[in-house]
């Protein structure tokens, strides 16, 4: 769907395209649209761009399967806005400015922890599980909330993984944040209200369920200090990214502009994901006046015969839910 931008996620007007750099001692003013057009035409006359095969994202990959979940093209989708070269397009459409500095950041303005924003009775964690994941299986009273274990096709290595939930073994598998939260405020989202970044960080666009020792390894790196080790997945990455950064007015570092458009000049065909996620700046949907006081105990919930509660149905509260797993009076 098309994402508009709330006012909070504008941080100011886009930048001229063209920006200075020093060789030597002489200052070259140079256009960015000169540089990927330049890009562009070296890397078709220069190189013949090897076509990738991404596995279908519906079916259950073989556990020797290596090619990583990828975006569909636009052709098969048939979804508007995506053309040929919108990912690399859009590169040039980025703000360019300095990193801000990262003083008051906390994981919390972005929400605690993971939240249900869209009203499913599911948060945002086992949504992307249950949508990244085969073979799953869920929790009995979830109404298949709760993801138990499944088998991820890990993007960013191109292994198989198996995901089993547990306190030693959840970890293996984590949601990413494709755009991290700490790198978004820096570039912008330090000036957003609070809804807004609650929205970005739930919004299934820029999240990724990725083999958890790699997702620790990026930490809030940007596309000029970490990439997926699995080459043939970079150009679906920094697609990503791109569509988050454009989607939420957030701005790149010269070294981050450099490196995306690197990548994607070695894949000018591929398009820009779709926003599928809650509108930026938009509020949080008001909770039904059931829904406003929780049960006191299970044993009223259990009573009212209401028991399991899950999170965002009527009743629900946090003391009902010991183990934060969104089931409350198991």
């Amino acid at each position: 769907m098309a994402v508009r931008h709330g006012a909070a996620c504008r941080p100011g007007p886009t930048a001229s395209l063209a920006q200075t750099c020093r060789v030597g001692d002489r200052d070259v003013r140079r256009g960015l649209s000169a540089v990927v057009a330049l890009l562009v035409t070296a890397s078709l006359t220069a190189c013949t761009v090897e076509a990738v095969t991404h596995a279908d994202g519906e079916g259950s990959p073989a556990a020797t399967t290596s090619a990583p979940r990828a975006e569909p093209s636009p052709a098969a989708t048939g979804e508007p806005g995506l053309s040929a070269g919108a990912a690399l397009d859009a590169v040039g459409r980025l703000e360019v400015k300095g990193r801000a500095p990262r003083t008051g950041y906390e994981r919390d303005l972005f929400g605690e922890g993971w939240v249900d924003v869209d009203r499913n009775g599911c948060d945002t964690r086992n949504d992307v599980l249950g949508r990244d994941l085969t073979d799953v299986t869920t929790k009995p009273g979830t109404r298949g909330c709760v993801v138990l274990t499944g088998i991820l096709l890990d993007p960013y290595s191109g292994a198989t993984l198996a995901f089993v939930r547990g306190a030693a073994t959840s970890s293996d598998v984590q949601v990413d944040h494709v755009v991290a939260l700490a790198d978004a405020w820096q570039k912008g989202a330090w000036q957003w209200d609070g809804p807004t970044r609650v929205a970005f960080a739930n919004d299934p666009l820029n999240l990724l369920a990725v083999d958890g020792a790699l997702n620790q390894q990026k930490g809030a790196g940007d596309a000029a200090t970490w990439l997926p080790p699995s080459k043939p997945y970079r150009c679906a990455y920094v697609a990503r990214q791109v569509a988050v950064k454009h989607a939420y007015g957030l701005w790149v570092t010269e070294a981050e502009r450099d490196a995306m458009a690197r990548v994607l000049t070695g894949c000018p065909a591929e398009p820009l994901p779709v926003a599928t996620g809650p509108v930026p700046g938009a509020p949080p949907a008001p909770p039904s006046d059931d829904a406003v006081v929780p049960f006191a105990s299970c044993a009223d919930a259990r009573a009212a015969g209401a028991a399991p509660v899950l999170r965002g149905d009527p009743g629900y509260g946090p003391h009902l839910d010991g183990d934060d797993d969104g089931v409350g009076c198991e």
